[in-house]
């Protein structure tokens, strides 16, 4: 079997493309400048999880209470 190349992915910082291969020291991103920008946009919460708010309790049921 030949040898195949490797995947290209692009870099979710600055889109710029990414050879996904062990010798990608910063794989999926394309230097660690962008690697560093996005560690800091999770450590600034910039980046959110999407969720539904839990369903309200009927008034006849109480919450848990803390003890």
């Amino acid at each position: 079997m030949g040898k195949t190349s490797p995947r290209i992915v692009l870099c979710p910082k600055c889109g710029a493309a990414v050879r996904w291969e062990a010798e990608s020291r910063f794989r999926p991103f394309c230097s660690a400048r962008c690697k560093g920008m996005d560690l800091g946009a999770w450590a600034n919460d910039e980046y959110r999880v999407a969720a539904e708010a839990p369903p309200e309790l009927p008034d006849h049921i109480s919450p848990p209470y803390d003890e």
